[in-house]
């Protein structure tokens, strides 16, 4: 047996090239290859091209849980404007039915006092938050069904306005005891104050006759929806013989108003009627709150609200009317009183005015709570019939006729 040659070796041939190693070189393997079969790859690279598409759809499903959660959002911000600027009561799925009946029968439907209200209601809701008329049309059931859902939330008024009331009739009043902000059994027709406010605008409160007919709840004296109460009225006291002057003018009502669709802060700024002295005092305030630290959106931001609408003053009645009573926890009906029917009846009074005189004058008491509310600004009331008659255009129309005589002249 001959020896080993210089350079022989007695080592095993190398094994073949495992398939991280491969050979991608080209010709040789692609000219073998069998077009049945694939070709070797890399288990790295395999590894990484599924790594890629498991983060590819992890990533898409963060986008889609981030584009639910802004919807979801954004619903519910925007669904709290409903119960404060469109219903109380009724749901959302109501309104809409109104309007599809109508829209389906045209000009031979028939409508009820009711029906007419709820479509005053869905034209309100179309005003308020126009982006939901359009979504109403645009997506299938079950997607309109979800956005229903979410925007139904209800705020926390109720709660809030409990201390905020309080904290104002204190103020105004100075009763003995004070009203305690967060338990009402001493409210309502227990409390002096608080009585006098919830009282009929038809009955003096100061009689003791009264008093112990409502404390008694005697056939005589029933409170209900049907009287006015006197938290509505300016001063708290009401003209027998007018009893529209002053109505839904009490400085109760502007707070409650300012602390639910501006902010509880504001609620405490000066109370102009739009004279002189007012601007100056407004102007000084809004400079003091241009230097503090901003604070979240309040409600007439987050819809654009810009002028105050019958609907929004009806809530306030309601919600300012329950935090001066003893009940504890909100309920639709109150003894003989129903909020629902309350709710109607204040609605009613603007919107079912019954000529243009009484017209006029609804115009008129939301302007003085426009201006009350959101200040002086008329901006939106310049329209290019009022804009033609300022002194901007007329001079230019008289520049203009100056140059018309001279050319007819020469």
């Amino acid at each position: 047996m001959s020896s080993p040659r210089r350079g022989d070796s007695h080592e095993p041939a190398a094994e073949s090239s495992s398939d991280d190693e491969a050979d991608y070189s080209g010709g040789r393997l692609l000219a073998q290859a069998d077009p049945s079969k694939a070709l070797p790859t890399s288990s790295k690279a395999r590894a990484k091209c599924r790594i890629a598409v498991l983060e590819d759809e992890l990533e898409t499903m963060k986008q889609e849980r981030r584009g639910k959660q802004r919807k979801t959002t954004f619903y519910v911000a925007q669904g709290r404007a409903i119960r404060r600027l469109v219903v109380l009561y009724h749901s959302l799925e109501d309104l809409i039915a109104e309007n599809d009946r109508r829209y389906e029968f045209h000009a031979s439907v028939e409508s009820t006092t009711e029906q007419d209200r709820l479509q005053r209601g869905y034209i309100e809701l179309a005003r308020v938050l126009p982006w939901m008329h359009g979504k109403l049309g645009e997506l299938d059931q079950e997607d309109s069904e979800d956005m229903l859902k979410k925007a139904r939330t209800r705020g926390d008024d109720t709660s809030s306005l409990k201390e905020l009331v309080a904290a104002w009739v204190n103020q105004e009043f100075c009763p003995s005891p004070l009203i305690k902000p967060n338990e009402k059994h001493s409210r309502g027709f227990t409390s002096d104050i608080c009585g006098k406010l919830l009282c009929p605008a038809e009955w003096d409160w100061e009689k003791s006759s009264v008093k112990a007919g409502i404390r008694d709840r005697t056939s005589e004296y029933i409170v209900s929806e049907n009287s006015w109460p006197l938290l509505v009225y300016e001063g708290y006291k009401c003209n027998p013989d007018d009893l529209e002057e002053g109505f839904l003018k009490s400085k109760l009502l502007v707070l409650a108003f300012k602390a639910i669709f501006t902010s509880p802060s504001s609620a405490r700024e000066a109370e102009g009627d739009g004279d002189g002295a007012d601007i100056l005092e407004n102007n000084r305030r809004a400079r003091r709150r241009s230097e503090q630290t901003k604070v979240k959106t309040c409600v007439a931001s987050i819809i654009n609200m810009r002028k105050v609408t019958p609907r929004a003053i009806a809530y306030v009645v309601c919600q300012v009317r329950f935090a001066l009573s003893s009940v504890s926890s909100w309920r639709t009906v109150d003894g003989d009183f129903d909020y629902e029917v309350f709710w109607n009846n204040t609605v009613d009074f603007f919107e079912d005015a019954p000529g243009p005189a009484t017209r006029r004058k609804v115009d008129k008491l939301l302007e003085w709570w426009t201006r009350k509310i959101f200040g002086t600004s008329h901006c939106e009331d310049l329209t290019p019939d009022v804009v033609s008659q300022m002194s901007v255009n007329a001079l230019a129309e008289q520049r203009k006729k100056l140059e018309d005589a001279v050319f007819d002249s020469d």
